[in-house]
């Protein structure tokens, strides 16, 4: 009991089927690891993970285009729906930069990350007086997927301080449920004027590659969020958002799904990558 009043998010651990989700994840995360394309290709796997990743969650924010274009296109200034894939690409690349900053300040690499995505100032699309800081009394948010109502600025910066304070304290949490609630309390918050479902499944990125279940970034969760559709998410969230034991662990249990299907997405293109080798 103690321990997990100074580790909350160990409780979490323990909830019913919170245990299997993370061993089903680790066994899945462990075969995509030992393929033997990985041995000398992982670089490859790493980039094709990152370009799928910020696809999948692209879709998930109203731009759902096909992979094949995400690859081709070199200009994402245009629409709203470029936008949304232009800032995925950003963060998917930012991300692994970010981890030991993370560790040690992860409000400042919220704020990175909203930076990020939204464009440097000047570039088309980007707000530049609400880039990079924590929405303000008044300010409108941008976020169709998500409808929950939103808590007031006071809120969102004290859950944002408790959130730094878990993550920056450690803990024995396993590596997907602390990603799971790094996602669904940014979710829940949205702190940023605009791309906060795009910030939270990066950030749901780098818990997992910091965490070091991840260390090469193969295993986009991502591509899962997005393959179990927007409906199913939208659903698993408003567990998070009951707090229920029950809601948070289908949470959990939502998010591991989704890097199960990452890492099946991951070992598909090493068994392309194999066949074009022989």
């Amino acid at each position: 009991m103690s321990t997990h009043a100074s580790d909350p998010l160990a409780a979490l651990g323990s909830l019913p089927g919170v245990a299997d989700s993370v061993d089903s994840v680790r066994k899945a995360v462990d075969r995509v690891y030992g393929h033997r394309v990985m041995r000398r290709r992982s670089n490859e796997i790493t980039s094709e993970a990152a370009l799928r990743g910020a696809r999948g969650s692209a879709a998930l924010s109203g731009a759902d285009w096909a992979l094949e274009e995400v690859r081709r296109r070199t200009d994402f200034s245009g629409d709203a729906e470029a936008r949304t894939v232009g800032a995925a690409l950003r963060l998917s690349a930012e991300a692994g930069q970010l981890l030991s900053i993370w560790r040690q300040s992860p409000l400042r690499v919220l704020a990175r990350l909203h930076l990020v995505a939204a464009g440097e100032p000047g570039r088309p699309g980007s707000e530049a007086d609400s880039v990079g800081r924590p929405r303000q009394a008044g300010e409108t948010v941008d976020e169709p997927l998500i409808e929950a109502p939103l808590p007031d600025p006071a809120e969102v910066a004290g859950r944002l301080d408790g959130l730094s304070e878990l993550i920056i304290a450690g803990g024995t949490a396993p590596a997907l449920v602390t990603a799971a609630v790094v996602h669904g309390e940014l979710l829940a918050l949205r702190p940023f004027t605009s791309y906060n479902g795009l910030i939270a499944r990066a950030a749901e990125r780098i818990v997992l590659i910091g965490s070091g279940l991840d260390p090469k970034s193969i295993c986009p969760a991502e591509v899962g969020h997005a393959e179990q559709g927007r409906a199913a998410y939208v659903a698993a969230f408003e567990g998070y958002l009951s707090g229920t034991p029950e809601g948070m662990a289908a949470w959990i249990a939502h998010c591991g799904r989704a890097v199960e299907l990452g890492v099946r997405e991951s070992t598909a293109v090493c068994e392309a990558l194999q066949r074009g080798a022989a």
